[in-house]
């Protein structure tokens, strides 16, 4: 799995951090940061979740 995001697309919502805090953070602008873009299998379902919850649809999760 590959995690990663669209910082123009995003709207800082925050779901993604909230979700996979260990695949996500946000940064001082509040805008998506991909702090693990390659995550292990335990962090792989929630970053799955967050793709899903992003509002902009700027998280992406490629198999």
């Amino acid at each position: 799995m590959r995690v990663s995001a669209d910082r123009d697309v995003c709207v800082g919502a925050g779901l993604c951090a909230l979700t996979a805090p260990g695949v996500f953070d946000q940064d001082d602008d509040g805008l998506v940061a991909v702090i693990t873009p390659d995550p292990d299998h335990a962090q792989q379902p929630a970053a799955r979740q967050a793709g899903n919850l992003c509002p902009s649809g700027a998280v992406r999760i490629s198999e």
